[in-house]
Formats: structure tokens, C-alpha cells, sequence
């Protein structure tokens, strides 16, 4: 997403929402949403085919207790 469709998005929802958000934070929240959105690409820019499957169950662990594997 461009930084400007970053911001209509992210307006529209908070209007949606009713959630107001404060211009001390917008510059935090668009950032973040950006991320999100890179982080998003990432993932739909995957191919996936027919025998692909997901996960059967997704178990967050936390950084404490390290890898279940």
C-alpha cells in the first residue's frame, strides 16, 4: 500500500470503528499499519498450490520458554 492509501485506510477504519485517534498518535499508528501491510505482502506473495495445507493448530509460545520444537 502507498503511504497515502496507508492513511484513507486507516482514517476510514477509525470512522467506522467510531474509534478517534489522537494526532499524537496517528504518526505511530500509520507506521505500524505500514508494517503490517509489508508484512502482509510478505504472506500473500507466497504461491500456494492444491496440496498445500494449513496448519492443523497454531500455539503461540512465549520468548521465555523457547522452542517447542
Amino acid at each position: 500500500m502507498t503511504p497515502a492509501q496507508i492513511e484513507a485506510y486507516v482514517d476510514a477504519a477509525s470512522a467506522a470503528l467510531n474509534l478517534p485517534l489522537s494526532p499524537e498518535h496517528r504518526p505511530g499508528v500509520l507506521h505500524y499499519f505500514a508494517l503490517a501491510s509489508t508484512m502482509a505482502e510478505l504472506v500473500g506473495s507466497q504461491p500456494l498450490t492444491v496440496t498445500d495445507d494449513p496448519a492443523e493448530a497454531f500455539v503461540p509460545v512465549s520468548p521465555a520458554h523457547g522452542s517447542r520444537a
